[in-house]
């Protein structure tokens, strides 16, 4: 457990040393969320304006009114919302994601090392003896 505790402080030493940019959690979990929350509000507002064409064309006999035609730009304005809320739930939520993985793998790596090392002296010390 002692080992564990010391891998740790060295991991963090290590990043200290490479002044790398903290990234600011927060930020990104409210990012994450509002990228949801676009995709989700894309949709409703495309919906809305489906039916609101639909409701638009049957007041103006069936033709293609001036206010159908607005809501066909108001669909379009959701379609954009809701890639843009896409984008950025996935940009987000596949950041968090690899850097959990590369933690994981650095970690797994470094015990991997540590058992070669083990096994390697253990072997050192078996050829000297004989």
């Amino acid at each position: 457990m002692i080992e564990s505790t010391d891998r740790v402080e060295q991991f963090k030493a290590d990043i200290a040393d490479m002044r790398l940019k903290d990234p600011s959690i927060a930020r990104e979990q409210q990012l994450l969320r509002l990228g949801g929350v676009m995709l989700v509000a894309g949709l409703v507002i495309s919906i809305a304006a489906y039916f609101g064409s639909h409701s638009a064309a049957a007041a103006a006999g069936g033709g293609m009114g001036a206010s159908q035609g607005d809501y066909i730009v108001v669909a379009l304005i959701g379609v954009a919302v809701s890639v843009v809320g896409a984008a950025l739930f996935l940009r987000y939520s596949i950041a968090q994601f690899l850097r959990f993985w590369m933690a994981r793998l650095i970690y797994e790596q470094q015990a991997q090392t540590d058992r070669l090392v083990a096994t390697t002296s253990k072997t050192d010390g078996l050829a000297t003896k004989s």
